[in-house]
């Protein structure tokens, strides 16, 4: 697994204007319209290190952007992370103790574990639970494409496929299966949730280009819902991939089997992986790979398995 630090064209910004938020909790700020309308919840730096949607809400916080209905919520989730930021090692400020994206379950917060994440998250929750549409923005450690990730219900589908990017759609017929993320949060978590949960993979953690796409995929968000001016472009042409498994990490000796950054393809039974003695192969033709790990850390995710469907 390579160790080539990445040119780093987006570097973090203080984000202490905007720690008060006015909701009563941290770096939150929700905007009424006071006409109907959705509400819509536009979350950013659920990991540390994942600048482009720092730069996405940042740019509607100081455009001072308001809806034009329903409710606009803007958040930074994992700020305490994103302020240990080290250039020289610019992975590790993802998180602190806990991936703030797989503790989302009744199980997490309210158990008696502690972590600066889950207190965070804690927090972050009453804001979550009253959002009905959520975004949620990521990037990726290798400088891949950009793809949408949700479960595969059509409260998502409708959403993502009516917006012009990204062209690539990861959906979860079984959820994750490595922990529960913020977009299945509560009510989000069935088939019948209050409204689109999505996340949005802009491109490699730390170029512009990944920005820019943060941020174009936030507007057509908003326009999609009637909060902003402009209408969402629809889309052109889109691949479509099923999640099949989550691989995690058994032990230290975790490798691939040649290098992989993401989309590469196995046939039926081909080696992707050896985890110490385990063996990963491709449950089918045409397996493509998801986020293959950078590193192997022992209970984390090392890759996911896909199949592209119609």
């Amino acid at each position: 697994m390579t160790q080539t630090l990445p040119e780093l064209q987006v570097l973090p910004r203080d984000l202490s204007a905007y720690k008060a938020g006015n909701t009563g909790i941290e770096y939150v700020h929700r905007f009424e319209s006071g006409k109907p309308g959705p509400h819509v919840m536009i979350n950013a730096l659920t990991h540390g290190n994942e600048f482009c949607g720092m730069v996405a809400v940042c740019n509607l916080l100081d455009r001072g952007v308001r809806p034009k209905r329903g409710t606009l919520t803007l958040s930074f989730a994992n700020v305490q992370a994103y302020e240990t930021f080290d250039p020289a090692n610019p992975f590790d400020s993802r998180l602190i103790t806990h991936n703030l994206n797989r503790v989302w379950s009744r199980e997490w917060l309210d158990g008696s574990e502690d972590s600066s994440e889950l207190r965070r998250a804690r927090a972050m929750r009453p804001a979550v639970s009253a959002a009905e549409h959520i975004l949620d923005i990521h990037s990726t450690s290798q400088d891949v494409v950009p793809f949408w990730v949700y479960p595969n219900f059509n409260r998502n589908s409708s959403v993502a496929s009516a917006l012009a990017r990204p062209e690539v759609h990861l959906v979860m017929p079984k959820g994750l299966g490595s922990g529960v993320p913020l977009i299945e949060h509560g009510l989000h978590a069935g088939a019948d949730g209050p409204g689109a949960g999505l996340v949005v993979e802009c491109g490699q953690h730390f170029k512009q280009a990944t920005a820019d796409m943060a941020t174009a995929v936030a507007q057509d968000f908003l326009s999609h819902f009637g909060m902003l001016d402009g209408v969402a472009q629809p889309p052109t042409r889109q691949r479509r991939f099923e999640l099949l498994q989550t691989y995690v990490i058994q032990s230290s000796e975790f490798a691939f089997t040649r290098e992989v950054i993401g989309f590469e393809t196995y046939a039926k039974d081909e080696l992707i992986a050896t985890d110490g003695e385990l063996e990963l192969r491709a449950p089918c033709d045409d397996c493509t790979i998801f986020m293959p790990a950078r590193v192997s850390i022992v209970g984390r995710e090392g890759v996911y398995l896909t199949r592209p469907i119609e």
